[in-house]
């Protein structure tokens, strides 16, 4: 399953230094804070790192094969269940571009990031790998080349990916996604985020196509619904910027509106937008692809922030996580890469 997307035997990474007996690597979650299923169709979308569910990767120097322990598996990487095929392909990738053999390793990770629940954990966790053998080799990868091996394992995980994932999970900023361009945004709303796992998986390709069948059956109210979250996403850019929660709740709550027209909702994610919004939340929505997965709520403050994930909880989340929208500061900024 060896990748040779990014491959040299001089690889043009920044930094040289001395290998080291131990690599780390950070990068964190994403969530969609709006414009999913309409940049679909060319409209921008906004995503956020969540600092408050990090990834953690460590690339430690032992003789034998190439081995990874994390909570799904652990034994050698050739070995690996097909779950794991997609962070295995970015190992790969970056082991040829640094010029390594592929042994010799051991690779290890620590998350609380949920899979297949719309919050980036395959990036995460290919980035962060990444990151932790570039780190292990003294190299310092460019956010180019960073990019690139996630994306070898983006492409298993997600056949034609768009880059968001990738971009966000190594962002420590809001980032603006539109037709393949990728963006940093100003942040600095102080509010907190309450962020809701209904418990089932998401379904994303599905959605995808529901919201096609909805346009090609509604075609007026379809485009209505696509231009009306393209709205919303560019009004929130300002929202983020100036500081103003209240307004960028109400946006939330219409976004996760239009979204349920179209048919990217379910009754686990409109439920806990419900009781989000009965606790007193300025705004929810569901976040990615929908049809389960996740769910985003905005509080005011950390008090309010408490109640309505204890409300959430009561209605059924499977967990709930709390994130201060202006805490952005690195784990750890000699693992990171930048944006741009």
């Amino acid at each position: 399953m060896r990748s040779r997307t990014i491959s040299s035997s001089n690889p043009r990474s920044t930094g040289p230094g001395a290998p080291r007996a131990t690599g780390t690597g950070h990068t964190r979650a994403k969530a969609i804070l709006v414009g999913e299923h309409a940049v679909v169709y060319g409209e921008p979308a906004i995503a956020l790192p969540l600092a408050s569910l990090p990834m953690r990767a460590v690339a430690r120097r032992e003789e034998g094969p190439l081995t990874l322990e994390s909570v799904l598996y652990s034994g050698a990487l050739s070995d690996a269940p097909e779950q794991l095929a997609a962070p295995v392909a970015a190992v790969e990738a970056t082991l040829d571009h640094l010029g390594l053999p592929h042994r010799d390793v051991v690779l290890s990770t620590e998350s609380t990031i949920p899979a297949a629940r719309g919050l980036g954990s395959s990036a995460a966790t290919a980035g962060a790998l990444a990151l932790a053998l570039a780190d292990l080799a003294g190299r310092t990868l460019t956010a180019q080349e960073h990019f690139d091996l996630v994306q070898v394992g983006e492409r298993v995980a997600h056949g034609n990916p768009s880059g968001l994932d990738a971009r966000t999970t190594a962002s420590t900023e809001p980032v603006w996604f539109q037709a393949g361009e990728i963006r940093p945004l100003d942040l600095a709303l102080r509010a907190h985020l309450v962020v809701a796992d209904t418990g089932v998986h998401g379904r994303t390709r599905v959605a995808v196509a529901d919201v096609r069948s909805f346009r090609d059956r509604h075609p007026a109210r379809g485009t209505e619904l696509i231009a009306e979250l393209g709205a919303i996403t560019r009004d929130v850019v300002d929202d983020l910027a100036l500081d103003r929660p209240a307004e960028l709740g109400a946006r939330m709550t219409r976004a996760h509106g239009a979204l349920a027209e179209l048919g990217v909702s379910s009754p686990e994610l409109d439920r806990l937008v419900g009781a989000a919004l009965a606790a007193g939340a300025l705004g929810a929505k569901l976040t990615g692809g929908g049809q389960g997965g996740c769910m985003l709520a905005l509080a005011a403050d950390a008090a309010s922030a408490g109640t309505i994930a204890a409300a959430l909880r009561r209605a059924g989340a499977a967990r709930t996580w709390l994130h201060r929208t202006d805490a952005r500061r690195p784990a750890a900024p000699s693992a990171q890469v930048p944006l741009a």
